[in-house]
């Protein structure tokens, strides 16, 4: 009996606190306002937040987390005396007939697949090589044409980066060592060239050279940038063919031919500054994590060896840029959690200044209630539970609000959002204790009015 007569006592208090919030419906409506964007500021932001960790788990898993990319860069012909002194400039000194001190720049053959190849045989830490070499091209087949892009790379380069097949098969040994002219083609150049035709089997024109069609890759749900060191490209736009093919049917920068032997006697600034690089990338497969760095370190000297000490490449690990990138990511998250948390402190401050203003507007329903017998206890539950049923209501029109905002700004801005069932439930719960804590002070004050100082107000 006890137990019934607290609750239809303070079942009671809730309903008079249900009827002052529909008695003054736009003055609860404007109170709960700071609830409801705070909490839709929380949800919203930490969705994006949660969509740009997700493209970073992605990324991750097209660059692969073992992965070494090495790039040509442009050598520097400057020469110091610290970098002669250390060795590792690009230029030795030489004396003339005279006895002056002249600088003779050392000659590098840029990146080559011999390089690819020596890092496979020579480093033990190094489980598969993968060079790369792409140019820009035109594809042709009756009467259409489209640019393209042209990649030559061997079977690795398909197990690294996750490209599946949509159909036919992978080269096969012949077409690598021999360099025939066969290719896999990406989703795109497939519908542009093939509509609803199946390509495997047939041929396609790729500058002079006609290619036999061996596979398709499947569309991918991801593409990055394709820029910048991580190297991430997408494949819908490629043509990938053999690299030996690539080197003997189209362009070998490595080589030397007579006309450019020609040209260096008449612009011979000009071919000094040509780009000798035989490969435009060599990605690095390590076979355990813990050796990324050291293996790393390893093949740049031999590199620097391979090319007369001349720096004319660049070692980076993608996985350290990626997880830095991902650190800033999180502190992204958190600076927009801070800022929309403060929303909703603000939204709890306006809560206790209106139930304050509240209290003094409502001194005598105060006087009256005490004077017929209401405890100080059931004062405070009265106005607390009040505070509390607008920032619930608050919470929850937020939360929808919220969704509305992450689903607007992934349609319009075209930013991956993610909502999390934790970014509700915290936004949710912390609405309701602020609505409790900032709801105190105001109930405490109306309990301490003096019930005679109440009625004769």
């Amino acid at each position: 009996m006890k137990i019934k007569a607290y609750f239809q006592r303070y079942s009671y208090n809730i309903l008079i606190a249900i009827e002052a919030i529909f008695a003054n419906k736009i003055k609860s409506f404007l109170t709960a306002l700071g609830i409801i964007f705070g909490v839709a500021a929380v949800i919203s932001m930490l969705a994006i937040g949660n969509g740009a960790e997700q493209e970073i788990l992605e990324q991750i898993k097209l660059v692969g987390v073992n992965n070494i990319i090495i790039t040509p860069i442009q050598p520097s012909n400057q020469v110091t005396s610290n970098d002669q002194k250390a060795g590792a400039s690009d230029a030795t000194q030489a004396t003339n007939g005279n006895g002056n001190t002249t600088n003779k720049t050392k000659f590098s053959k840029g990146l080559s697949l011999l390089d690819a190849e020596s890092i496979k045989e020579i480093i033990p830490t190094v489980k598969d090589v993968c060079p790369v070499v792409t140019y820009n091209y035109t594809a042709l087949l009756n009467g259409k044409s489209s640019p393209i892009k042209l990649e030559g790379t061997t079977n690795t380069y398909f197990s690294l980066f996750d490209i599946r097949l949509e159909s036919g098969s992978l080269f096969s040994m012949q077409h690598l060592i021999n360099g025939y002219p066969v290719c896999i083609i990406g989703y795109n150049v497939k519908n542009t060239f093939f509509n609803q035709e199946d390509p495997v089997g047939k041929f396609i024109k790729c500058g002079q050279i006609w290619l036999k069609i061996i596979g398709v890759i499947e569309k991918r749900a991801f593409v990055g940038s394709g820029e910048g060191t991580m190297s991430i490209s997408g494949t819908d736009n490629k043509i990938i063919i053999p690299v030996k093919t690539l080197l003997l049917r189209y362009r070998n920068k490595s080589l030397i031919r007579a006309d450019q032997i020609e040209s260096s006697g008449r612009e011979k600034n000009k071919a000094n500054n040509q780009d000798q690089n035989q490969l435009d990338q060599v990605i690095v497969q390590v076979a355990e994590t813990k050796d990324l760095t050291n293996t790393a370190k390893v093949v740049g000297k031999m590199l620097l060896r391979k090319h007369n000490d001349v720096h004319d490449f660049d070692v980076s690990i993608p996985e350290l840029l990626l997880k830095q990138q991902q650190k800033t990511k999180n502190i992204f998250n958190i600076v927009l959690g801070a800022i929309a948390g403060i929303s909703l402190i603000v939204g709890g401050i306006g809560i206790m200044n209106i139930m304050l203003a509240s209290v003094l507007e409502r001194i005598r329903e105060i006087g009256t209630r005490q004077a017929i017998g209401a405890s100080r206890k059931d004062i405070v539950f009265q106005f607390l539970s009040e505070s509390t049923l607008i920032s619930v209501s608050g919470g929850l029109l937020g939360i929808i609000l919220g969704i509305i905002l992450s689903k607007i700004i992934q349609s319009v801005f075209d930013i991956k959002t993610i909502i999390s069932l934790f970014s509700i439930i915290v936004s949710f719960g912390v609405s309701v204790c602020i609505g409790i804590v900032f709801g105190y002070v105001p109930a405490k004050r109306a309990a301490e009015k003096d019930p005679v100082e109440s009625l004769r107000q």
